[in-house]
């Protein structure tokens, strides 16, 4: 099979490095890529929000899947794209519908889908510019700390905890009114505040049955003890070791089924991956987030531990036969550790060369925020490498990817040493 796999950051590496795992993968082409991909597979300069681009290299290359990894495209409709067009229309894509990518591409959507579906979610209202008084009003009659959430993609960095409520209402109006995160936030979502520890659910579904793979928590902070900025991910352990049977059972029950269900109930064409963003209060697990895919850093600790074919798994969910499928999974821990660029997830300097890599050879380092420069390997965002180990447990996972990291080296390079510190 030639493959086509869509995005540029670690998770598609961690991807690549899987499906070319699998004997059906003949070629493997990225589009855009980075270093990492570069070495594996064949880099591939095209944008993928660009449709007609990516319509011209599949039929050219004659690429019989295409993979989306990040969340623009499937919200942008690139599932309905192909399914529309008749030259396209027989080539499978792994990833929602434009409507399915609703419950990430519009906090609104997903929140109205949770309460139809009777999923356990925090209470929540949503406001535009025009009744800014009103939000400002509602969130007077709620407890700090305050969530605000801009509806629409803004790259991981949408949602404010605020602890004054003055702070809320003036970043409330900075949302709507001075267009903080552009269209984003156009609209906000104010909801309760949920205290509880995070994990990430990830589901297999082609729209009918679904498969879950293993648990995930990732670390959001930049500071050490979760402190400082949001990012798009420090790190990620798996599997979560406070997620016993007990709490995984109301997982799938409360959550995953209902959540297929309501696909289904609404029609809604799903041939992806759905990830859920859960929080644990008191033992009772609730949601704060759909995402239509898999999420970075902790694909660089799922794709790892699933020993199954994925590109076997991908033939099944565009047939619709998903439940055939078993899924084997490594018992192993793993843990990934990101080092990032000084400064992020502010400004940071781009083209710093990366050495090292060569000399690790006990744990996998997936590329994020990298390209090839002259040969050398040079850092080309903020989140550079997930550096990936195997442990008995996720401490042995951890303390092995920081002996790793100490083999690397850019210059004004920064990564967390505390990964994991509140397991």
């Amino acid at each position: 099979m030639t493959i086509l796999l869509l995005g540029s950051g670690g998770r598609e590496h961690a991807l690549a490095w899987k499906m070319l795992q699998s004997p059906k993968c003949t070629s493997l082409f990225v589009a855009p890529g980075n270093a990492g991909t570069a070495a594996i597979a064949k880099n591939i300069s095209i944008n993928p929000n660009d449709f007609e681009a990516v319509k011209e290299f599949v039929l050219q290359e004659k690429v019989t899947m295409v993979v989306v990894g990040p969340e623009d495209p499937l919200v942008n409709g690139i599932y309905d794209f192909f399914k529309g067009d008749s030259l396209l229309n027989g080539i499978p894509v792994i990833g929602p519908s434009k409507i399915g990518a609703q419950l990430e591409g519009s906090k609104e959507f997903a929140k109205e889908f949770l309460v139809k579906n009777n999923i356990p979610t925090a209470k929540y209202e949503s406001f535009t510019a025009a009744t800014v008084a009103e939000g400002c009003a509602f969130l007077e009659t709620l407890q700090p700390p305050y969530v605000l959430k801009a509806d629409g993609l803004a790259a991981g960095k949408g949602v404010l905890i605020l602890q004054d409520l003055s702070e809320a209402q003036s970043e409330l109006k900075s949302m709507l009114v001075d267009a903080k995160f552009g269209q984003a936030s156009s609209k906000v979502v104010i909801e309760e505040f949920l205290d509880g520890i995070e994990l990430s659910c990830f589901v297999l579904t082609d729209g009918k049955s679904y498969k879950i793979l293993p648990t995930a928590k990732d670390y959001k902070r930049i500071g050490e003890g979760d402190t400082g900025l949001n990012t798009g991910g420090m790190g990620a352990v798996s599997p979560v070791p406070f997620a016993d049977q007990v709490l995984l059972d109301k997982i799938e029950t409360r959550i995953v089924k209902p959540t297929i269900e309501g696909l289904q109930k609404e029609n809604i064409d799903y041939k992806g991956f759905v990830f859920i963003g859960l929080i644990n209060v008191k033992g009772e697990p609730m949601v704060i987030e759909y995402n239509v895919r898999m999420g970075d850093p902790e694909t660089e600790v799922v794709m790892p531990r699933l020993k199954s074919d994925l590109v076997t798994i991908f033939e099944a969910m565009n047939a619709q036969e998903l439940e055939k499928i078993t899924l084997e999974i490594d018992d192993r821990a793993a843990t990934t550790i990101m080092i990032v660029s000084g400064g992020y997830p502010e400004a940071y300097e781009k083209g710093h060369e990366i050495t090292g890599m060569e000399t690790i050879t006990d744990s996998l380092v997936f590329h994020a925020g990298t390209k090839l420069d002259n040969e050398k390997v040079v850092t080309n965002g903020g989140r550079v490498l997930a550096v990936t180990s195997y442990g008995n447990d996720f401490q042995e996972a951890i303390k092995k990817s920081y002996q790793s990291i100490a083999k690397l080296q850019f210059d004004k390079m920064y990564y967390r040493k505390d990964i994991g510190f509140d397991l």
